[in-house]
């Protein structure tokens, strides 16, 4: 057993997504959440950057005496490296792996579709997993650069007629080539989900990246005899790098109920590389996803 807390973290608020299914998943756990909302989006970034903006995330989260780290961000998660992230003084996870397993459960034509950001995209992190794990699968990706901006301010609501432009302009050529299941591949993506839904149709399943994430985590934390001593009470605290202000009403749209904690803003450029933490822990087992 180990009571400290699972650090996430993301480019901004869409990894609070994940913390909502952390939350259904391990209520007893406590969790420190940080969005990096000065410098959203990573998507658009370079490569290096992005893995600079990772580095002094964890390196944060680390500082927090955390016994796991989930980076709750597709763009990360495609990005940094497992080279580096296998010498973690704490088991490490970004979404990628455990997504695309249940996507590669859930296909029924071998035909998936993956959107998310231009970096997730350009990677290939996705379509290397499930050549893998779906022989001859046939991979249609797509960037939807726009559905970060959308979910942060709030065009949410079913129906939105803006959203559902947009929908429509990145997704219907993925809806032509017969997919039967379409990954989510960023974490902001699943507040859109319910539009995304009605336009790819009933024949075609989404993959919610927060939800495989945390159902695998649930398994990780008991394989590595991680988890919380609690069954129920656990707690959150926020950290963004941006203004708190207008914090409690985006709370309320990605975590609905299972909301409420502290919230503040960190300097995140203070966290250097390579954390002091990571020379004085020991080493754990690791799980890279």
């Amino acid at each position: 057993m180990d009571n400290r807390p699972i650090g996430v973290f993301d480019s901004g608020l869409g990894g609070l997504t994940a913390v909502r299914q952390l939350r259904q998943v391990l209520p007893g756990e406590d969790i420190v959440y940080f969005g990096d909302t000065g410098r959203v989006p990573y998507g658009s970034r370079g490569r290096e950057t992005i893995i600079q903006y990772a580095r002094q995330d964890i390196a944060f989260l680390l500082s927090q005496d955390v016994k796991f780290i989930v980076a709750a961000c597709g763009t990360v998660s495609s990005t940094y490296p497992p080279s580096e992230s296998s010498h973690l003084p704490v088991p490490f996870t970004g979404v990628v792996g455990a997504t695309a397993r249940c996507a590669a459960a859930a296909t029924r034509n071998g035909r998936i579709g993956v959107i998310g950001t231009q970096a997730t995209v350009r990677s290939g992190s996705y379509q290397a997993v499930l050549r893998q794990l779906v022989p001859g699968v046939q991979l249609f990706a797509k960037a939807c650069p726009l559905f970060v901006p959308l979910v942060e301010n709030g065009y949410v609501n079913d129906g939105n007629p803006v959203t559902k432009l947009v929908i429509a302009d990145y997704l219907t050529e993925l809806r032509d080539t017969g997919i039967d299941t379409l990954i989510l591949g960023c974490t902001h993506y699943p507040l859109l989900e319910r539009m995304i839904g009605e336009f790819m149709g009933p024949d075609v399943a989404l993959i919610d990246p927060g939800k495989s994430t945390a159902n695998a985590l649930e398994d990780a934390l008991g394989a590595l005899d991680l988890k919380n001593s609690r069954d129920t009470g656990g707690a959150v605290r926020f950290y963004v790098s941006d203004s708190t202000e207008g914090f409690a009403e985006q709370e309320a749209l990605f975590l609905g109920k299972y909301g409420g904690g502290p919230v503040e803003q960190i300097a995140i450029e203070q966290y250097a590389w390579p954390p002091a933490a990571a020379s004085q822990a020991n080493r754990q087992g690791k799980t890279n996803g």
